[in-house]
Formats: C-alpha cells, sequence, structure tokens
C-alpha cells in the first residue's frame, strides 16, 4: 500500500479525534460551571470551591486544556463523582458487555442483511425481491426502542421463551442482538441487491455467461467480490451506528454496556464518565472507519490512484 495513502488517512483520523477531543472540552465548560452541575447549585460554597481546585478548574482556561488533553492521551479521564474510581475503570467494567452485544448484533445483520441482498438481486423485480426489499426498509425505518419493547412484549410477556432483560446466559443477547443488527441488516441488504445489480450488468458478467461459465460460478468467483467493494464503505458507517445504537438497545434491556452507563452518568450528572464515553466512542467509530478506508484501498487500487492525484 502507498505510503503516502497510509500517512493520508491517518493523519485525517488524528485531526478528528483531536477536534472531538477540543470538542468535548468546549462543550464542558459553555454549559456552565462543571463542579456546580456535578454536585447541584445548593451545593456548599467551601464544598464546590474544594473540588474546583482539586480538578483544577480555578487554573486558566489555557492550562486547563493543556492538562485535559495531556489527560486525555494518557488515557486519563478523570475520576467519577458517583463511583469514586478513576473513569476508565468504571467504562472498562461496561465495555465487554458492550462488545458482546455490539458482536452479536454484527453477526445478525450479516446473517440477514447478505444473503437477503443477494436472493433480491437474484430475484429482481419479483415477488421475492419486493419481499425482501419490504424487510429491508423496515429494518431501517423501525426506531430501536420500539422494535425492543414489540420483541419483549411478544417473546417475553406472551410467549416466555426469552428474557427480557439483564444478561447471564446466551438467550438475553438475543432480543438485544436482534434489535440493534435489524437496522444495519436492512440497509445491508439493500446495498448487497445494488451492488450486485450492479456488478451483473458489467461486460465481463455478459462475456462470462456467454462463454458459457455456469451461473453460480459467475456469481461466486466474479459478481460477489466485486459487488463487496463498495460494501466495506457501508459496512463501516453501519459499524459506527452499532455505537449510537447501543445507547437506547441497552436501556431498553437493561443491558450492563457502556450506552446505559452514558444515561445513568447523565442522570448523575457525573461529567468525567459522560466525557469519557463520549470519547471512547469517537475513537472506535474513528478507528472502524480508519480500518475501512485501509481495507478499501488495499482491495481497490483505484482509490489509491485517487488519493496519490488529490493529496
Amino acid at each position: 500500500m502507498n505510503a503516502r495513502f497510509l500517512l493520508v488517512k491517518i493523519g485525517r483520523a488524528l485531526l478528528t479525534l483531536w477536534l472531538v477531543v477540543t470538542f468535548a472540552f468546549v462543550v464542558l465548560r459553555v454549559t456552565g460551571d462543571p463542579i456546580e452541575t456535578m454536585l447541584g447549585d445548593q451545593a456548599d460554597p467551601a464544598v464546590l470551591e474544594h473540588y474546583r481546585k482539586l480538578y483544577g478548574f480555578d487554573k486558566p482556561l489555557h492550562e486547563q486544556y493543556l492538562r485535559y488533553f495531556v489527560g486525555v492521551a494518557r488515557a486519563d479521564f478523570g475520576i467519577s463523582i458517583a463511583d469514586d474510581r478513576p473513569v476508565v475503570a468504571v467504562i472498562a467494567d461496561a465495555l465487554p458487555a458492550t462488545l458482546q452485544l455490539g458482536a452479536s448484533a454484527l453477526a445478525v445483520a450479516l446473517i440477514l442483511g447478505l444473503p437477503l441482498g443477494i436472493i433480491a438481486a437474484l430475484n429482481r423485480n419479483k415477488a421475492l425481491d419486493r419481499f425482501v426489499m419490504t424487510f429491508a426498509v423496515l429494518g431501517f425505518s423501525i426506531p430501536n426502542f420500539f422494535l425492543g419493547i414489540l420483541l419483549i412484549l411478544v417473546f417475553s410477556m406472551w410467549l416466555r421463551v426469552l428474557p427480557s432483560s439483564g444478561t447471564g446466559t446466551p438467550w438475553h443477547v438475543v432480543m438485544p442482538a436482534v434489535t440493534l443488527g435489524a437496522a444495519i441488516a436492512g440497509s445491508l441488504a439493500r446495498f448487497t441487491r445494488t451492488s450486485l445489480l450492479d456488478v451483473l450488468n458489467k461486460n465481463y458478467m455478459r462475456t462470462a455467461a456467454a462463454k458459457g461459465v455456469p451461473r453460480e460460478r459467475r456469481i461466486l468467483a466474479h459478481a460477489l467480490p466485486n459487488a463487496a467493494i463498495p460494501l466495506l464503505t457501508v459496512l463501516g458507517f453501519r459499524i459506527g451506528d452499532l455505537v449510537a445504537g447501543a445507547i437506547v438497545t441497552e436501556t431498553v434491556f437493561a443491558w450492563p454496556g457502556v450506552g446505559r452507563l452514558l444515561i445513568s452518568s447523565v442522570a448523575r450528572r457525573d461529567l468525567a464518565v459522560v466525557q469519557g464515553v463520549l470519547i471512547w466512542a469517537a475513537f472506535a467509530m474513528v478507528i472502524t472507519n480508519l480500518t475501512v478506508d485501509l481495507l478499501y484501498g488495499w482491495i481497490d487500487p483505484r482509490v489509491r490512484t485517487v488519493a496519490r492525484r488529490s493529496a
């Protein structure tokens, strides 16, 4: 892979992370006194002053920013007011549950989205195609919270076959994973259909058919590998949606992950944890998109050529 292409992508990722960190710093102060927000406006003035000195809010703004930026670079997001523990430790406790849910939701999206998109493309304008596209539209149109509540009503309250909340068994992750993965599956099915149809109409596919290459071989060996290239970008963006969607889904199913931690930290005015979760989420999305960009450039040389001309 071209070194300049790699440096450009990494540089843009670092710039994005710096902007997110700076945005979090500014928002934390634009909303008012962070200490007063955490402790409430009825707190004793002496207590407020004590915590301002403890967290460095009594320093000039540029010194606060430098201290804050160095801390973030060292993965030090401060101390949680609610738990009296480092923010990194608080997030680390909730992270495995979120990673489990995200991986399960991604598996649901791939298992449903890719085959349905292929089926729709191979049955273009037929009843099966219209049925799949209807499912796809419903998948990414229904809000997470509504789908989650609907699944709880059907499978927990009515059929009583799945637990409605918490963790502990593989069955606990089924409904949250379906809720979170349904939107990605619908979007992936649509883009798979569009990308595959575009490839099937290429000249080299018609040439292969004219030479007598079996239909299954044409699809598996020629159509699918070429159709997968634009799907990488779509999948990268959808993986970023897992981070945002997890906030709602974890709240609905009382899933003890980072999304639920963010909601509870907002309610408790634990701004250090809120700040840490926001930066972690941005970091996850930036790294995911950077990885997809690099894979895209590695698979499709045309991307590297465009990057060299525009750099």
